[in-house]
């Protein structure tokens, strides 16, 4: 069996990449990297080189065309807006039931679907991503949540002729639960990037900078990105 497994560098995907290659032989894993029109390289950076870590074939799709008439999300080039430097919780608190100001329209639903036509052009009979119930919670990101997930798997295994279908491993699980498997696979978080902004170094404030820390420090070791390990 071959898989493709959604690459951004960061700690989820990076845990997917090394269960999948865990379980299929590197040889047998294609890594999807896509650029949506974010303000910084460094999330692409980082999947090519966990990509020549594990030994697995890299693709880059460039989206960001799709992404350019978007002026709300912070992540993007076309907004002014500034990233939140506060938790996801307090971020929640003041958008009245809708996503994070960081949330990219739809981006999961286009990635799976781009990937699934990558995936059947390459032969593959999964699509891994790392979507977890922390990134889900509170409808921070719709897009990562389990009803999401199957809806999406659905629609997949549909069209693409019952051929293709979703493993999203992680999605019942804490980001804290991603870290203890990385661990136990012995996955490169040193070589991850998950921070929204571009810096030299991860900021620490950000609301996936805040969610990293506390994911390592809830399984006993500080980040490797931190430490600059």
């Amino acid at each position: 069996m071959r898989a493709l497994v959604l690459s951004s560098g960061g700690v989820d995907s990076t845990t997917c990449l090394g269960l999948a290659v865990s379980k299929y032989g590197a040889e047998n894993v294609t890594a999807l990297a896509i650029t949506y029109g974010q303000k910084h390289d460094k999330e692409v950076q980082a999947a090519r080189a966990v990509a020549a870590h594990y030994g697995v074939e890299l693709i880059e799709l460039d989206l960001s065309l799709i992404f350019q008439y978007d002026t709300t999300c912070s992540l993007l080039t076309g907004s002014d807006t500034e990233i939140p430097r506060e938790s996801y919780a307090d971020q929640l608190k003041k958008t009245d039931g809708k996503p994070v100001s960081t949330y990219v329209p739809f981006r999961n639903g286009l990635f799976l679907s781009s990937a699934a036509s990558i995936a059947l052009s390459k032969g593959c009979e999964v699509i891994y991503y790392g979507a977890h119930s922390d990134d889900a919670a509170g409808n921070a990101y719709p897009d990562c949540s389990e009803a999401f997930n199957k809806a999406m798997n659905d629609a997949i295994f549909l069209g693409s002729g019952n051929q293709l279908h979703i493993e999203a491993p992680f999605v019942r699980l804490t980001k804290a639960d991603v870290v203890k498997i990385g661990l136990e696979l012995g996955v490169p978080y040193e070589l991850t990037w998950s921070c929204y902004e571009g810096g030299e170094t991860p900021c620490g404030v950000c609301g996936t900078c805040r969610d990293r820390a506390a994911a390592f420090a809830a399984n006993g070791i500080a980040d490797p990105a931190q430490r600059g390990e």
